[in-house]
């Protein structure tokens, strides 16, 4: 089993990761879009839910094979920190940007967190934590964050003695936190689901990865990564019944069921493909390859076509939607679910053109 094979597995889960991403993302219409298509309003899980942190996970599993042999140096660590750099600065230009000229945004308000700076910040921390620390040590902080994040949310009480609160709350911490700090640089009012406090147990799900990388760097019996699921998944359940699963608040249990579920379908993508040798995924790999170009570029467009209007009633997104996929003759929420798969078949052609020209643009 070569490292090749196990990265081309990753890359179909990274490509299956990246296709959901741009079909939640991207409905016809917000108002009509089926439930497992849309994030839990608080605690609990949706399919929706397990996309972004899979992301990071897959994260993990790259920055294993891509640093094992790498020298601990000045130089990688100037690498790792550029890249960083490129992806909040490119997550910050998709809160800022607006196709009006001169670009006209309220400062004031603009949003500061985001997918792409959550990702740059993981990155950065969980490149540096593997550099410097054995597997052993990375498992003790993992564990660590998410009991002490648990902890602190659970348990320590505000100064003016009101007992804190998972729910979506002003004494919830993560909320507390975020919006003191941020004020009104927030996705919503009270929260943020990228904020700063919930970035901390994110890092888990990405250091996480890296162990997994490690597993199948040496992995010499499918079951291993089966068997790690099952703890994951079981381990993630329990802990839902003390601190509930929560992407908002990116909780602990969250961590551990969201890793768990990554695990057992990477585990399958593997058994089917890298020990049966099973032909499929191919069209996922096209995506995979360009994950992050074809994520901002899904991002920026459908900001464009969102923000720039046509006549009095319609932006250019609203437009097309109503004039091709005929919502007021079919169920609202089916025409809504075929204009996301339209987009999502536009960026798989622009993976697969890219793949076949030899256009890997690493950021």
């Amino acid at each position: 089993m070569t490292a090749k094979k196990r990265i081309e597995s990753v890359d179909i889960l990274r490509g299956i990761t990246i296709i959901a991403m741009i079909l939640v993302n991207t409905p016809g219409d917000w108002g009509h879009v089926y439930a497992p298509l849309l994030h839990a309003e608080w605690h609990g899980l949706t399919p929706t839910d397990l996309i972004f942190p899979f992301f990071l996970y897959i994260v993990g599993i790259s920055i294993y094979f891509a640093y094992k042999n790498k020298p601990n140096s000045t130089s990688t660590y100037k690498k790792i920190a550029v890249r960083s750099l490129k992806l909040i600065g490119l997550g910050l230009f998709l809160n800022i940007f607006t196709p009006l000229l001169p670009f006209i945004v309220d400062l004031e308000t603009v949003r500061i967190p985001g997918v792409l700076q959550r990702i740059g910040i993981v990155f950065f921390i969980a490149s540096v934590l593997y550099l410097n620390f054995n597997w052993k040590v990375l498992l003790g902080i993992s564990i660590t964050i998410l009991l002490a994040y648990w902890l602190f949310l659970g348990f320590v009480p505000f100064e003016n003695g009101i007992a804190p609160t998972f729910n979506r709350a002003p004494n919830n911490w993560a909320n507390y936190i975020d919006s003191t700090i941020l004020g009104s640089h927030m996705w919503q009012p009270d929260y943020d689901p990228e904020g700063l406090i919930s970035t901390i147990p994110s890092i888990v799900s990405c250091l996480i990865g890296v162990l997994i990388g490690k597993v199948l760097d040496s992995l010499k019996h499918i079951k291993t990564l089966f068997g790690i699921a099952g703890i994951l998944l079981v381990s993630g359940y329990l802990f839902n019944i003390i601190f509930p699963i929560n992407k908002a608040i990116w909780s602990s249990s969250f961590v551990l069921v969201t890793s768990g579920w990554g695990t057992l379908f990477l585990a399958i993508i593997y058994y089917l493909k890298d020990i049966k040798h099973y032909q499929f995924g191919t069209l996922f790999k096209y995506v995979g390859t360009n994950a992050i170009t074809i994520y901002f570029l899904s991002s920026f467009i459908s900001k464009i076509m969102y923000t720039i209007k046509l006549g009095e009633n319609h932006n250019i997104h609203s437009w097309l939607y109503q004039t091709l996929f005929f919502p007021e003759l079919i169920s609202a929420k089916l025409a809504s679910l075929f204009y996301a798969l339209v987009v999502v078949a536009f960026y798989v052609l622009l993976g697969y053109i890219m793949f076949q020209k030899k256009i890997f643009i690493k950021v």
